[in-house]
């Protein structure tokens, strides 16, 4: 009778093997959960999304057969609402800046797997992100008009925007605590590896001299370059992508790297969404060194994975902030401080401009 049941036993074990197999949920039994036919993405839109579907929207699709459905723009305020109500409905979200810190330690973020994403050759500080997948890099560098005072004899620091007689013209800067209090310690003769945490009394002393000398505090990415072209500047900051498009279609910019102000945007899996299984995948799929170089080609904004620099057009190399001769000229951004104190500086700065 033992020897029976336990033939019935193996019987029944085969068959259910079997037939678990036949109807498809071997992948399920593995830890893998059913394929949604949808997922949604949210990013900020624009230019920057049609680079994110050329690339890694449509290799992942391509991979896993799974649609990315986008929405926009970017919004922080909705994601908390979304992680407090349950009621979530992306499941990767792009975060701006120090935002994205704020989000996780709001608890609004699921855990990056870093078994599925691989950021072993992300910058060192990068690798052990708990929360926040760093997606791309950008940088605030110094452009000034190449006609104006001719290519390679323009400021070539910081100490040098701010010398206004041995560089006279009109600058313009960002209507913004963050970066431009590094730049007034830097100018101020602080060192790059000594910036943080930043001494808010003397950078903004230091700000008070340039002060007078900016024509426009901008507020756009668009603006900030275009504001050279128009000659309603002849020195000032901006992304590098924007200066970068307007170099290609002629513009007499020159653009300085020294003493950049390079950081990170930012992506995010919102805390309990439903299908956060493959959004982790969409993250290991852009976190593709391959990938990432052909983004930065269509962009000119690259991927924080440095092997992606190998897959690059070399034409577009002395322009990115990733490359390895500009990476080591520049500065990152310490989101973590700002996240901590950039409310109240908020307050201070907007004070300080209508003096």
């Amino acid at each position: 009778m033992n020897r029976l049941h336990a033939a019935r036993v193996q019987a029944g074990v085969i068959a259910a093997a079997v037939l678990f197999s036949l109807t498809g949920n071997l992948a399920a039994a593995q830890g893998e959960p059913p394929k949604p036919d949808r997922i949604v993405m949210n990013d900020a839109g624009g230019a920057t999304q049609a680079a994110n579907r050329k690339t890694f929207y449509n290799a992942f699709e391509k991979k896993y057969g799974i649609t990315i459905v986008n929405t926009s723009p970017v919004d922080l305020g909705k994601l908390r609402a979304m992680v407090t109500s349950g009621n979530i409905e992306w499941t990767v979200t792009e975060i701006a800046g120090p935002d994205a810190i704020l989000a996780e330690r709001s608890g609004l973020l699921e855990p990056l797997d870093h078994s599925v994403i691989d950021l072993s050759n992300y910058p060192e500080h990068l690798r052990d992100r708990k929360y926040v997948f760093p997606k791309s890099a950008y940088s605030t560098i110094i452009g000034y008009r190449s006609d104006v005072f001719g290519e390679g004899k323009g400021p070539q620091s910081w100490a040098d925007f701010w010398d206004v007689k041995k560089f006279p013209g009109p600058r313009t800067m960002q209507n913004s605590p963050v970066e431009n209090l590094e730049f007034a310690l830097l100018a101020d003769g602080v060192a790059p590896e000594n910036l943080y945490p930043l001494d808010v009394d003397r950078a903004f002393k230091k700000m008070d001299e340039i002060k007078p000398h900016v024509a426009v505090w901008w507020t756009t990415g668009a603006q900030s370059a275009q504001l050279l072209v128009d000659q309603e500047a002849v020195i000032g900051t901006a992304w590098n992508g924007r200066y970068y498009s307007l170099i290609k279609e002629g513009a007499p910019i020159s653009i300085v790297w020294n003493q950049g102000a390079i950081k990170e945007s930012a992506f995010g899996i919102p805390k309990g969404a439903k299908d956060a299984y493959w959004g982790q995948r969409l993250l290991a799929v852009t976190a593709d060194a391959k990938l990432q170089g052909e983004y930065a080609n269509i962009i000119g904004y690259p991927g924080l994975n440095l092997e992606a620099t190998k897959h690059t057009d070399p034409k577009l190399l002395p322009y990115l902030p990733t490359s390895p001769e500009n990476l080591s000229k520049q500065f990152w951004v310490n989101l973590e401080w700002w996240s901590d104190n950039r409310a109240a500086i908020q307050e201070r700065w907007m004070r300080w401009l209508l003096q």
